[in-house]
Formats: structure tokens, sequence, C-alpha cells
């Protein structure tokens, strides 16, 4: 179970915690083409608040501090007119592992603090929603999912996630596949599995079917 301890997410055992959550804090996760935005997007229309970590780095490159680190390290041609180039930072990082695992130790905690003050803010809402989603590409890898309530795995057949990973770069996508774990290792990990290989309606009633066995019981 989730905690906030000086702004980041913390594990804390289920038996600290006075009582049902009210708004459990689900990690979503999935492969390369999985369709995972398209899940988050129906969370949040089944009344979920929602959060990409995705969305979360993109703004991150945005702020001075990590501008300025970037430039520091890689020099100018990393940020053209103070704009951050995500694709000049995915040449430095997506085939050295030092260099990802650099880049990934100054976003990381930055990217827990903003889960962190999400979370706060979704659980004090009243009415409050259903849960509280955060989509997480790494979200084993990073263990993130030991701060969660419950995990979700988005799986797809290979034919269906090569189809959606087709206008994305293949060598590209195929690095940072390489980062994280296969498919069947995710749906191990995860407290359920969804399948996205059908119609969106079809994995929204996959996904309304979670949120109703997470619900706290009425009192």
């Amino acid at each position: 179970m989730p905690a906030l301890q000086n702004g980041t997410l913390q594990e804390r055992p289920a038996h600290d915690l006075p009582g049902a959550v009210a708004v459990p804090l689900i990690g979503l996760t999935g492969g390369m083409g999985a369709g995972k935005s398209t899940a988050l997007d129906a969370m949040c229309e089944l009344g979920a608040d929602v959060l990409s970590t995705d969305r979360v780095v993109h703004e991150l490159f945005g702020c001075e501090r990590i501008r300025n680190a970037l430039v520091e390290r890689w020099g100018p041609e990393v940020a053209p007119g103070d704009v951050v180039s995500r694709d000049v930072v995915a040449e430095r990082v997506f085939s050295n592992d030092s260099e990802r695992e650099w880049l990934e130790g100054k976003l990381w905690p930055l990217v827990g603090e903003r889960v962190a003050v999400w979370l706060a803010m979704a659980r004090a809402k009243d009415p409050a929603p259903k849960a509280a989603v955060v989509e997480m590409p790494l979200l084993f890898e990073s263990g993130m999912d030991k701060a969660c309530d419950a995990t979700i795995a988005v799986l797809t057949s290979e034919e269906v996630r090569r189809q959606r990973s087709s206008g994305r770069g293949l060598a590209r996508e195929d690095e940072r596949a390489k980062r994280q774990l296969p498919q069947a290792e995710k749906a191990r990990l995860a407290t359920y599995v969804v399948s996205n290989d059908g119609t969106p309606e079809e994995l929204r009633i996959e996904l309304a079917a979670v949120l109703e066995e997470l619900a706290p019981p009425e009192s």
C-alpha cells in the first residue's frame, strides 16, 4: 500500500492503513503498442483520476533545471533554442546504458514526487474518484508497483503490437522494448490482466470490471 513521505511514494503494509483505501492507486502498464494510452483514457471516462508518467517526463523536459542538466551533460545541441529535443535525448540514451541510467536518476525521483502530489490531490477530492490510475511503461522494472494497491497489465498480440508501433520508428521502439519485461512476465506480476486485441468497447468493459472489483465496500 502506498504512503506519502517527504513528497514521495513509499511502500507501506496494508495493516498500517486505517480501514479500506477509498481511492486505490492502480499502476497501469503494458508492452510497446499494447494500447496503454487507450486504456488510460477509458479509465478516465469510467470515473478514475489518471496520470501518464510519459506526459510527466515530457513536462519535466520543459523545466529549466532538467534542461540545464542535459545541456551540461551533452552539450547545447540537446536543447536548440532552449527547447529540449527528445529525438537527441533518445539518440544519447537508448543504446547507452550508462547515459540512460544517468538520465533516469535525474527524472525518476521527480516523477515520483509528481505522482505523490497528484495522488494526494485525487484522494482529497469530494466526491472521490473511483481510483487513481497512473500509467507507467516501466512500472515493474522501476519497482513502482510496490507503491500501488493493484496493478493492471494491458496485453495484445505481437501482430497487433507491431501494427500499432509501425509509425513510430521500429528501430527505436525495439531498443525501448529491450528495456522492458516481456509481456508474459508483466502478466505474471500484475494483479489484473486485460486484453486489448478487440474493440475499444471490449477493453472498456474489462477495465470497468476491474474498477468494480476494487471499489471499497459500501458502509
